[in-house]
């Protein structure tokens, strides 16, 4: 479990702090929070997608502030549970992300850590970024447990899938979980699941092209659950593409790209197809 002692109680209240401020508060104390490191800023990207994209989650957000009680006011790097709405949030997050680099300092973290559990968080996980790369899982009564590459971290209850721990600062296993995540989201369980459609339709219909189909539909399904909404000629070019390594590139990049413009992009010097 974490461990620290509690400071005196101190003069400042959640109205005192205004959203954009670099400042949390802990027992009324105002803690500042400085700008994000490189690797920091990278990990709590890759995070804020993998937990956003889970199938039992209504919303994520990143430095979301949580206000458990008047004199208290904590924003993990990535929390799950973040209504749309402005303001502060009432109560703590179930599942809370936080990102430890260079210059982190641990007596802070280790007070919010406490503050978290204590208001009701589950689990907080702790990226350590500084050293052999692992997660810290924190649970209220619970000695933390370390969770390296290779493990996976659960939240039951909170999350559908398990997370692996490189996946939290690994950009390419960050992909292939969020990826996984929004074809579930669709209604496939992977995406060999869609090539095997593929290819079952292809032979119930006697035609090469249904593999491509069952990437075209799983690509404008994969969309549909980030958000976008494809034009109807988009929509059309999608479903006509018979190139399967160019679904794959869309595919892959419907899930990481901020705009259909740049899921759609062609390379320098490739013909627009």
């Amino acid at each position: 479990m974490a461990h620290n002692p509690k400071p005196e109680r101190g003069p400042f209240r959640t109205h005192d702090i205004a959203p954009g401020d670099r400042h949390e508060l802990s027992r009324g104390n105002a803690i500042y929070c400085g700008p994000t490191g490189g690797a920091g800023a990278r990990g709590t990207g890759y995070g804020f997608e993998l937990l956003d994209s889970d199938p039992a989650v209504e919303s994520a957000g990143v430095d979301a502030g949580f206000a458990p009680s008047d004199d208290t006011l904590r924003s993990p790097d990535v929390s799950v549970g973040v209504p749309d709405q402005p303001g502060w949030i009432k109560g703590a997050p179930p599942l809370a992300l936080e990102y430890a680099g260079t210059g982190q300092d641990e007596a802070s973290l280790q007070s919010k850590i406490v503050d978290l559990l204590e208001a009701g968080t589950r689990w907080v996980w702790v990226v350590r970024l500084v050293g052999p790369r692992r997660v810290e899982v924190y649970e209220q009564g619970k000695e933390p447990v370390v969770r390296g590459v290779g493990d996976e971290l659960l939240a039951p209850g909170v999350l559908q899938n398990p997370v692996r721990a490189e996946a939290l600062w690994d950009r390419k296993a960050a992909h292939e979980g969020t990826l996984r995540n929004l074809l579930q989201r669709a209604g496939y369980e992977s995406l060999e699941a869609i090539r095997e459609e593929g290819r079952e339709e292809g032979r119930e219909e006697g035609r090469e092209e249904g593999r491509e189909e069952g990437r075209a539909a799983a690509l404008l399904d994969v969309l549909e659950a980030r958000g976008f909404t494809v034009p109807e000629d988009l929509r059309s070019r999608v479903l006509a593409c018979r190139d399967a390594t160019l679904l794959d590139t869309w595919l892959r990049r419907g899930v990481t790209e901020a705009s259909l413009d740049a899921v759609f992009a062609t390379p320098p010097g490739a013909s627009p197809r």
